[in-house]
C-alpha cells in the first residue's frame, strides 16, 4: 500500500510538471535554459530544507556519484529545449517512447521476464498513448526529435538507478545539488536569449520545488519496491493526469478521444501489473 500511494504521489507530481511546463514555456512566460535553472535550483533548496529539518544536518550529502545528476541535467535541459520546436503530443510521444524502450531493454538484460499478460497491458496503454496524442502529432524537427528521445532515455536510465537508492531523500538532493552546475553552463552559454516574467520564474519554481524536488524523493522511495518493467509501464499514466491536469487548470475541453485513451492506458497498466501478480503467484507455487 505504501508502495501504491507513492507511487501515485509521483505520477501526479510529474504530471504537473508537464501542466507547469506548458504554462511557462507555451506561453513565453520563460526561457528553456532559465526555465530549468530555476527548476533545478528550486529544487535543491527545498530538498536542503527538508534534509535539515528532517535529518537535522546534512553529513548524508557527503556521498553521492556526478552520473545520476548528469543524467537528471540531460533530462531536464534537454525536455525544455525540445519543447520549444515540437507540438505536446509529438514531444511526449517520443519521451514515453524512450523512457519505456531505455527500461525495458535494461530489464530484459537484468533477468526480468514479463509475463504475457503484462507485455499486452503495455501494448495498449502504448495504443492509447499513440491515439491521445495523435490530433498533436506532426512531422518532427530532427534537433528536437533527438533532444526529447534523450530526455526519455536519461530519464529512464535516472529511474533505473533510483531502485538501488537506500536513502531517496540524500541521493535525490545530492544528484539535485550536483546537477546545478551544469545547467549554470548552458544558461551562461545561453545568456543572450534570457527572459524572465515573475509568471515564468513562478512557475518554475512550483515545477523544481513540489513538482520536481519532492516528486522525485517520493519516485525514488516507489521505485525501491517496483520491478523495471512496472515502473516502465505505470509512468504511462503520466500523459492522461497531465490531460486532465489541463481540463482543471487551463480550462481545455474534455473530449472523447481523452476519455477513449483514458480507458485504454489506465486498462493497459491495470492489465500488465494483474499480469505481474499472476507472474509472482505462479512462482510462489512452484
Amino acid at each position: 500500500m505504501k508502495t501504491l500511494l507513492y507511487t501515485i504521489f509521483a505520477l501526479v507530481a510529474f504530471a504537473m510538471n508537464s501542466v507547469l511546463c506548458r504554462l511557462a514555456l507555451g506561453a513565453a512566460a520563460i526561457d528553456a535554459a532559465s526555465f530549468s535553472t530555476i527548476r533545478l535550483l528550486s529544487g535543491a533548496c527545498t530538498l536542503l530544507l527538508i534534509t535539515v529539518l528532517f535529518k537535522g544536518n546534512v553529513s548524508s550529502l557527503n556521498r553521492g556519484n556526478w552520473i545520476s545528476p548528469a543524467l537528471l541535467f540531460l533530462y531536464a535541459i534537454a525536455f525544455s529545449l525540445a519543447y520549444i520546436n515540437l507540438s505536446a503530443g509529438t514531444g511526449a510521444l517520443i519521451l514515453f517512447g524512450s523512457v519505456q524502450a531505455t527500461m525495458l531493454i535494461a530489464a530484459l538484460r537484468s533477468g526480468e521476464r514479463p509475463h504475457p499478460l503484462e507485455w499486452a497491458g503495455l501494448f495498449l496503454a502504448l495504443i492509447g498513448l499513440v491515439y491521445l496524442v495523435l490530433p498533436g502529432l506532426a512531422a518532427p524537427q530532427p534537433v528536437s526529435s533527438a533532444l526529447m528521445a534523450m530526455a526519455g532515455i536519461s530519464w529512464g536510465f535516472y529511474s533505473l538507478r533510483g531502485r538501488g537508492t537506500r536513502d531517496p531523500l540524500a541521493d535525490t538532493t545530492n544528484n539535485f545539488i550536483r546537477a546545478l552546475p551544469f545547467v549554470f553552463v548552458v544558461n551562461l552559454i545561453m545568456l543572450r536569449d534570457v527572459h524572465i516574467s515573475t509568471k515564468g520564474f513562478l512557475f518554475a519554481v512550483l515545477s523544481g520545488a513540489v513538482a520536481s524536488g519532492v516528486g522525485y524523493v517520493v519516485w525514488y522511495a516507489a521505485l525501491r519496491e517496483l520491478t523495471a518493467t512496472r515502473a516502465a509501464t505505470v509512468q504511462l499514466l503520466v500523459p492522461v493526469l497531465a490531460a486532465l491536469g489541463g481540463v482543471m487548470l487551463l480550462s481545455e475541453a474534455i473530449s472523447l478521444r481523452l476519455l477513449l485513451s483514458a480507458m485504454m492506458i489506465l486498462g493497459g497498466v491495470g492489465l500488465a501489473l494483474a499480469g505481474r501478480k499472476v507472474s509472482v503467484d505462479m512462482k510462489a507455487v512452484k
